[in-house]
């Protein structure tokens, strides 16, 4: 039996690297292409490489700089909505106040709100404060989806965290918010690396609302410079490439650094709400 599921688990990885490796594969290859040589007869190794396209994106179409911006956007959505939703995590998981069960749930819900729906309000809102085409109205608008994505992991592994050691520490006379950061958050780290690293990938790779609010080369953030890249029957398919490589570096190394308590989250039930 346990053969069988070594079995399973070796073919399911299979299927999946089948199914993941290949385009991978191939967007480097093309990123390193010539340009004459993408338009032949496709192959899966290139007669020669070059690093044109990688010297236009980052010299030319100033890509760092629209690196740069969705770096800004990331790591800023990411830590806002990590203390947002810490903090209302411990609320909703700690303190008794009416409506505490249908606050958690109303979290959930409006996490799973369709985007569309909100485009309108959001657009209204961003554009009253004075933040449209501007890095500090897409943080705002990422926090809308980011806010409760933490909020509801970190909850979780909140409430099945047992209370003695919160308990001995008021006792010793230890503030709410001292128990919070000294005791809670410290074992908490695979539930908050995973929060953190979700919410930073969202950030990073969100198209949609990124295209509609940000509009300015200067505001870019990556994703967006990509989908400018193609202009009308033209696609520029080597620096399209080589931005998108670019583009997967960071995400990359968030995921190397968070894996291991990402996947001790996930072992030990971040995901339960």
């Amino acid at each position: 039996m346990q053969k069988r599921g070594r079995l399973a688990t070796v073919l399911g990885m299979a299927f999946l690297a089948i199914l993941v490796v290949p385009p991978v594969y191939y967007m480097i290859i093309v990123s390193l292409k010539p340009r004459s040589a993408i338009y032949r007869t496709p192959s899966w190794l290139p007669e020669r490489t070059s690093l044109d396209n990688y010297a236009k994106v980052l010299f030319n179409d100033h890509f760092l700089v629209n690196i740069g911006n969705s770096l800004i956007v990331a790591l800023a959505t990411t830590l806002l909505a990590m203390i947002l939703g810490v903090l209302a995590a411990y609320a909703i998981a700690r303190f008794k106040f009416p409506g505490r069960n249908a606050a958690s749930q109303l979290i959930l819900m409006s996490y799973l709100t369709p985007m569309v729906l909100l485009f309108i309000p959001l657009s209204v809102v961003v554009g009253n404060l004075g933040l449209a085409d501007t890095l500090q109205g897409l943080v705002l608008v990422y926090l809308t989806f980011a806010v409760p994505l933490c909020t509801w992991l970190i909850l979780g592994h909140f409430r099945e965290f047992p209370r003695d050691l919160e308990e001995a520490a008021s006792i010793d006379g230890a503030s709410k918010m001292r128990t919070l950061v000294s005791i809670l958050l410290p074992v908490s780290a695979p539930a908050l690396a995973t929060a953190a690293s979700l919410a930073f990938m969202m950030a990073w790779g969100e198209l949609f609302l990124a295209l509609t609010f940000v509009k300015g080369q200067g505001v870019m953030t990556a994703p967006v410079a990509l989908q400018h890249m193609s202009t009308g029957d033209v696609q520029q398919y080597g620096p399209i490439m080589a931005g998108a490589v670019l583009s997967a570096i960071p995400v990359l190394v968030v995921y190397y650094i968070s894996q291991r308590w990402v996947v001790q989250g996930a072992a030990d039930g971040a995901f339960k709400g």
